[in-house]
Parts: structure tokens; C-alpha cells; sequence
């Protein structure tokens, strides 16, 4: 079973949204985009036990927090669920209420196409709707979800309740980022420990025998207490005088009163973390170790239910090393059905093909869409692969992305920004979501160039003077919003152009003194050249000869400001006009709050 298909109405910050599923899903896209929204829409609509809670929503779960209309009709949370490729068993037990979906188009048959029924790209899809709105005669709010699409007996709008014994069937399992650890070891209704037990059929003695043994377990008063045995005969007697008591004690002090439900509130994991350590409560554990031991229980209810397993799993990374990311993202992907993963991390991102990536968005309208990255984008695999961890996936997490020729452009605009950071009207363009890119070669400008817009990022871009035909200028105005090609056949050229003399001396005498010049190369430090086209050219063979020394990024970073090639700043200055400096917030004077709050 997997989810195709996924709408969202009226949910948190989500005003709509429709998003198209594969069997595993990365969704990745800035903070507040809406990747956990989805994954708790997932949980509302598909999840057995969230509907149970006493609250299972409340006034914020509303878009724009507004749950009540002024007059009509109260707005309502819809979110709608399509299923498909489900087992036999599956289908035996939810076919009254199954409708037909042709994959091909990405939709639902409508009424008068039952002829399409047996088509190769249609099968059967379990329609689920969620609906969760304000009851003002009954001033709470109401959630409940829904066969949206039913035969025989229906009831009022043409939906039937499913409960939780069903929903159970199709094995949604929800790990939240940080917050399921406090309590998903415990024996809390809904806690992994509790699923695991139902899902197992297992149902636990110990409860009745566990209260037996308090119930008998009375603290002996006279020994160890005995001055309280007579604070008790006294309230006994003075309770005597009002209500008929037995003759002999009345009263007594037990160790608890625990319930059941108490009792699962107050059992605790322990775990040992080393043979040289007493077991400690899990919560005491690193968050790391939690992670993946949390992990671990819902990869145990996985294997249980591995037919039907759908897993939604919030940022892996929290706490957890490189390795141990790339195993959980693996297991996953081999073990169940579909998975929903949202990350920051390129250890996760990496493991995923790039038709699987969805890079969300929302317009000015909240309304939440999804782009795949796409094998038709015009990059090859291999390229893709050998990109991914460090350059892609930093770029795809942000909101624009400066394409440079090669490497070389790559470092020599990092640092040349980080120099012009040091002002503070250049406001750093990691924190405006800007990368910086290395193509690989001018061939790949454009191609990474429609790669990155058609996932919904600015494209920028930084390369070499070349004769270009009309046609192809014409592509690179159509990718890029803004690109600079420098008036030289080679980054070395303008290096040694617009950098000073002074620093390229200096430059030369640096290696020279920490013996970095290659053997080819021969300076004097004592001995200066006579003409500004001598020290060129050394620099100029130095940085062509040895790309691969970093021998640029180590010459612009002895620029200052004012030092740098002025086809480098001109360029990074239209960056940072496109991407702004945020208003300054006016400092907090605590002083003057102190006044106004004593003259109130």
C-alpha cells in the first residue's frame, strides 16, 4: 500500500495543497514551508490513535488559526488520502468502499467510466477524507476521517466513519523530530511500546498482577512510623463522630493507588548504555542514543507489519552521526512500502533518487506545491551522483544559487564575499540562502542553470569571457535573473588585471617564505621584478599551472575591500542588492522599560 496522492485544506499554515507521492518521499524545502504540516496531515487522515486524544485538534490547527465564521458555514480542516497498491487482504477488507485510479493521469474515475475499470493503468484506491471542524452547540471541536468514496449504505454526504481497528490495517507509523523521545519508551497509550503490543496481539499481565502486589504492600506503621499510627486514630475518632466506622482501625496508608492507566504512566524503560553503568531511565540516555532506540522500536513494528508499512519520519539527523543516518534512510527504503522523510541533511539527501526529492513551495496564497527533480532536467546521473552530498544538496535547501565556471570561480567568490561581509551593508549570503556552485565547466553552466529553476530556485551565474552565438545568449538571459561574463579568457587574466601589484608581489614573497612555490617556479624575494607585466606573468603561470593548490583563493584572500577585482564586486554587489539585509531591530532598552514600569 502507498499513498499517491495527497490533498490539504485549511491545515496550519497550508491554505491548499495537492502533492503526488512515490513510494519513498524526501521532502525537503525551508523552515515554515510545510514539511512537518504534511507529515501531521499524514498522521491525521491515515494515523489509528491520534483521533483518540481528547484534542485531537485545536483552535491552531485551523489556517490562520480562524475556526469560527462570523456567519455560514465554519470553515473546516479537509485533508484527503489516496491509497493504491494494496495487498489482497487489504482489498477484501476495505472493497465496499474502494474507488479506481489511473495512474497514468493522476486521477480518481469519474461516474461513465467503468468501462476503463480493467485498463493496465487503473486499479483499485481507498479514498480517505479527514474532516475536522468547530462544534459550537457542543463547544469542542470535532475529527474524524472518513471513507470518502462508498457502496450500499452511506451517511449524511455520502461518507462512512473508519475507526482505528481499520486504520490500523494500513500501518501509518509517525516518528516526530525531538518530541516523540519523552515518552515513546513509556507504556502511555499510543507510545511505540503500547503499538508494538498491539500489533503483536500482546497483552500484558503484569497490570492486574502489578496492583495486586501494591494493593497488599502497606507500609507498618508501628515500626517505622509510629507517630503517624496516632495522627490516624484521631482523625478516625473525630470522622467517628459524624459517620459509623468499624470498631478496629478504619484507616490505613497504602504505597499507591495506582490505576492501570496510572501505571502506564509511571512504568519506565531502562536501559544500560554499558556493562560498567546500572540501568538508567531511557529519557537519561544521550539523544542520539534515544534517536536510534526510538528507531529501533518502530523498525520492530515495521517487520511486524511489513506488507502494509507506510513510515513518516521527521529530521533523522537530530543527534545522529553520518553513518547511522545513511542506515536508517536504508533500512527504510528497503523495508517498507513507502516512506516520508523530511532532512536538512545531505547524508540523507544523497540516498534518495532524484525523481523521489520533493522540493517544496508555497506562493502568496499558502498554497503548498511539490517539484521533483526530474531526469529530464538535463544533468546525467553520473554528474548528479558525484554532486549530490556536497554541492546539490547544500543548494537545493536554500533560496538561490550562484553558478561559477569551475572550482577555481567557486573559492575565489567565497572568499571575495567573505571579505565584503566584513561591511556590514553586505548582508552573508549563506544566511540570505545563497550557494555558490561550481558547474564544472562551461559546458554544464546552463544545464545546472534550468536544474536549479526548475526546482524553484534564483539562478545567478559567473564565468568566462567566450564568442557565443546569438542563440545561446539568448538561453542564458532566459535562465539566468542576472549573470556576469568577465571581459577575460580566464579567471587567472582578471586576477592579475584588477588585483594590485603590491599583493601579487606580496603574494609570491608568502609562498616563497613557506616554501608553497612549485619547482617550476623561481622568486627572489630580495630581488623584485622591474615591471608590473613581470610579476603578472609569474602569478599568471603560478595560478594556470597549479589549479589545484588553491593558489587563487590564497592570492584574493590577502585583498582588502577595496582591493579586490572590481568584476568581482560589481557582480557579488548585485547579489546583495537582490538579496537585502533584514530591517535592524532597535536594541532593547531595559533601562527604560524599568522606568515605565515603575511609573505604572
Amino acid at each position: 500500500m502507498k499513498i499517491c496522492k495527497l490533498e490539504i485544506n485549511n491545515f496550519r499554515g497550508v491554505k491548499k495543497g495537492v502533492l503526488y507521492f512515490n513510494s519513498h518521499n524526501l521532502l525537503v524545502g525551508k523552515n515554515n514551508i510545510g514539511k512537518s504540516t504534511i507529515c501531521e496531515a499524514l498522521d491525521l487522515v491515515l494515523g489509528p490513535d491520534r483521533l483518540s486524544r481528547v484534542n485531537p485538534i485545536d483552535e491552531y490547527d485551523f489556517y490562520n488559526g480562524e475556526y469560527l465564521a462570523e456567519s455560514g458555514e465554519n470553515p473546516k480542516i479537509l485533508i484527503d488520502a489516496y491509497l493504491i497498491e494494496m495487498s489482497e487482504e487489504l482489498k477484501s477488507t476495505f472493497g465496499p468502499h474502494l474507488s479506481f485510479w489511473h495512474k497514468k493521469e493522476e486521477r480518481l474515475l469519474a461516474v461513465g467510466e467503468i468501462d476503463m475499470v480493467d485498463d493496465l493503468e487503473v486499479e483499485e484506491c481507498l479514498h480517505l477524507k479527514f474532516i475536522g471542524n468547530y462544534d459550537i452547540e457542543e463547544d469542542e471541536f470535532i475529527a474524524k476521517t472518513y471513507y470518502a468514496v462508498t457502496i450500499g449504505n452511506v451517511e449524511e454526504d455520502g461518507l462512512i466513519e473508519i475507526y482505528k481497528s481499520k486504520k490500523r490495517l494500513i500501518g501509518f507509523l509517525y516518528l516526530r523530530a525531538l518530541r516523540t523521545g519523552r515518552r515513546a519508551l513509556s507504556l502511555e497509550r499510543g507510545t511505540l511500546l503500547d503499538i508494538l503490543m498491539r500489533v503483536g496481539k500482546l497483552r500484558p499481565k503484569f497490570w492486574e498482577d502489578t496492583r495486586n502486589k501494591l494493593k497488599n504492600l502497606n507500609p507498618p506503621l508501628e515500626d517505622d512510623i509510629g507517630s503517624l499510627r496516632t495522627v490516624l486514630d484521631g482523625i478516625e475518632a473525630r470522622i467517628g463522630l459524624y459517620i459509623p466506622l468499624p470498631e478496629d482501625s478504619a484507616t490505613s496508608l497504602h504505597v499507591s493507588q495506582l490505576t492501570r492507566e496510572h501505571l502506564r504512566q509511571t512504568l519506565s524503560f531502562f536501559v544500560r548504555a554499558s556493562s560498567t553503568q546500572t540501568p538508567v531511565p531511557f529519557q537519561k540516555l544521550g539523544t542520539g542514543t534515544l534517536s536510534t532506540l526510538v528507531f529501533s522500536m518502530l523498525s520492530a513494528i515495521a517487520e511486524m507489519k511489513k506488507e502494509n508499512v507506510i513510515f513518516a519520519m521527521e529530521e533523522p539527523e537530530i543527534a545522529i552521526p553520518p553513518h547511522t543516518q545513511r542506515r536508517i534512510v536504508s533500512y527504510l527504503l528497503d523495508s517498507t512500502n513507502q516512506s516520508f522523510i523530511t532532512s536538512h541533511s545531505p547524508y540523507v539527501i544523497e540516498r534518495f533518487q532524484p525523481e523521489n526529492i520533493n522540493i517544496l513551495s508555497k506562493n502568496e496564497r499558502n498554497e503548498l506545491s511539490g517539484n521533483k527533480i526530474l531526469d529530464n532536467n538535463g544533468i546525467k546521473s553520473k554528474t548528479y551522483r558525484s554532486k549530490i552530498r556536497h554541492s546539490i544538496a547544500e543548494a537545493i535547501l536554500g533560496n538561490a544559487v550562484i553558478i561559477g565556471e569551475g572550482l577555481c570561480e567557486l573559492e575565489v567568490l567565497s572568499i571575495a564575499s567573505q571579505i565584503m561581509e566584513k561591511d556590514d551593508k553586505c548582508y552573508p549570503l549563506d544566511l540570505s540562502g545563497v550557494t555558490i556552485f561550481d558547474a564544472g565547466g562551461d559546458g554544464e553552466i546552463i544545464k545546472f542553470g534550468n536544474f536549479f529553476k526548475s526546482i524553484g530556485l534564483k539562478v545567478y551565474a559567473f564565468f568566462d569571457f567566450m564568442e557565443r552565438a546569438p542563440e545561446k545568449i539568448k538561453e542564458l538571459n532566459e535562465t539566468f535573473i542576472f549573470y556576469k561574463q568577465i571581459d577575460y579568457k580566464g579567471l587567472e587574466k582578471l586576477l592579475i588585471s584588477e588585483i594590485p601589484e603590491e599583493i601579487q608581489w606580496a603574494f609570491l614573497q608568502e609562498l616563497d617564505s613557506s616554501n608553497d612555490l612549485p619547482h617550476n617556479v623561481r622568486v627572489e624575494p630580495d630581488n623584485r621584478p622591474q615591471t608590473k607585466k613581470e610579476i603578472q606573468d609569474i602569478v599568471y603561470n603560478l595560478l594556470k599551472g597549479n589549479k589545484g593548490e588553491r593558489f587563487a583563493a590564497q592570492l584574493i584572500s590577502m585583498c582588502s575591500k577595496d582591493e579586490l577585482p572590481s568584476s568581482i564586486t560589481d557582480f557579488l554587489s548585485t547579489i546583495y542588492h537582490l538579496h537585502p539585509k533584514p530591517s535592524d531591530i532597535e536594541p532593547f532598552n531595559f533601562n527604560q522599560e524599568l522606568e515605565t514600569s515603575e511609573e505604572e
